[in-house]
């Protein structure tokens, strides 16, 4: 069964129309099963997880997530970690649930237990948690439970897996959180304070996915109030990372991202607004926002005009966002702001309401 469904959509969909999740699940929970059954089971199953959302649907259907973690109550490690990255997948589905991972009052406290065990366990859980905290309420029980003690160190693992995770993590847990935040500016990561560890994440030399979240977890902690908006690691720092991240050298998602969370970080402060509106020309940056899609390249290049599509309405919108907020105070900086005559267009048209 493993070998006819890894990376045939089709075999994984004709399978689970068959009963075979039921039969799995069975299996996985029996104690009489041998190690080695119940492990290629959960290997199955995660691989019924990996097709559409609908098989999604049917597993989630079926109650895998309660065998799941029930399975992480198992000493083997290797079992452990099957049953991880199978919720892992199921977890990140749009199409799940998360509330499932909060209905029993153990399940987090044992998986912050299982962090320690190696870095397979260390990647799916925190990927977990950064899926699955989309509440303040969901925060709360989290940060309760010693998230971010247990976290923190992940930080500075030897796997880029685990430090991005726990990068994530840390993002969800202090967005609009002034518990969350406060606490994080007093965290140590082996001596070093964890703002200056997300101010080393962004540099130059990092991956751009954790130069971004590194400027998201500051942006959120100067929001929240535990960072000064004129301290140096964000005016030095934070904002220009995010300047950086709106330039046409990125990939569009992350030049929308870039450009909301800049938006997000200096909406309040007038002073921000002024730096930001002076540096690397931001404001002519943000113009290239609306030449997308491109008419250019539309014989040469059919994929990347497809993929300009489906972000050019996003992106406008982006651009709009930090327009207002860079505006939003200051005389001077509106003055700077100038659209073509066919955006204008756009603002009057029925679809283009929200922007």
């Amino acid at each position: 069964m493993k070998n006819a469904v890894i990376g045939n959509n089709k075999q994984k969909a004709n399978l689970i129309v068959l009963g075979a999740v039921p039969r799995l699940l069975y299996l996985l929970q029996q104690s009489s099963s041998s190690l080695e059954l119940r492990t290629e089971c959960a290997v199955v199953l995660g691989s019924l997880a990996m097709g559409t959302e609908n098989n999604i649907k049917s597993l989630v259907d079926c109650h895998i997530i309660p065998a799941l973690l029930q399975g992480l109550l198992c000493p083997e490690l290797i079992f452990i970690e099957v049953c991880l990255r199978c919720l892992r997948t199921v977890f990140i589905s749009p199409v799940t649930p998360v509330q499932l991972l909060y209905t029993d009052p153990t399940v987090i406290p044992h998986l912050m237990s299982l962090l320690s065990r190696s870095q397979r366990t260390q990647e799916y859980i925190t990927q977990i948690f950064s899926h699955c905290c989309k509440t303040p309420e969901h925060q709360t029980v989290l940060f309760n439970h010693g998230a971010i003690q247990n976290i923190a160190p992940l930080l500075i693992s030897p796997s880029y897996k685990v430090r991005m995770q726990a990068l994530k993590c840390f993002s969800v847990l202090a967005y609009e959180n002034t518990q969350v935040s406060m606490t994080l500016v007093n965290v140590l990561v082996d001596g070093e304070l964890l703002s200056q560890v997300f101010v080393r994440m962004m540099q130059r030399d990092q991956p751009i996915e954790m130069q971004l979240t590194a400027a998201k977890c500051l942006t959120y902690m100067c929001r929240a109030g535990a960072i000064r908006t004129d301290d140096s690691c964000v005016v030095l720092k934070t904002l220009p990372c995010l300047v950086r991240m709106c330039s046409k050298e990125h990939l569009l998602e992350e030049r929308v991202e870039g450009a909301e969370t800049l938006a997000y970080l200096m909406e309040p402060d007038v002073e921000l607004q002024r730096i930001a509106s002076t540096t690397d020309h931001l404001v002519a940056m943000l113009a290239d926002y609306f030449k997308y899609p491109s008419s250019v390249s539309a014989i040469t290049d059919i994929k990347r005009l497809d993929h300009d599509l489906k972000h050019a309405h996003e992106l406008r919108q982006a651009a709009f966002k930090l327009y207002a907020s860079l505006g939003s105070n200051d005389e001077d900086i509106r003055k700077k702001v100038t659209f073509p005559p066919w955006v204008y267009f756009f603002a009057s048209r029925k679809q283009y309401t929200e922007d």
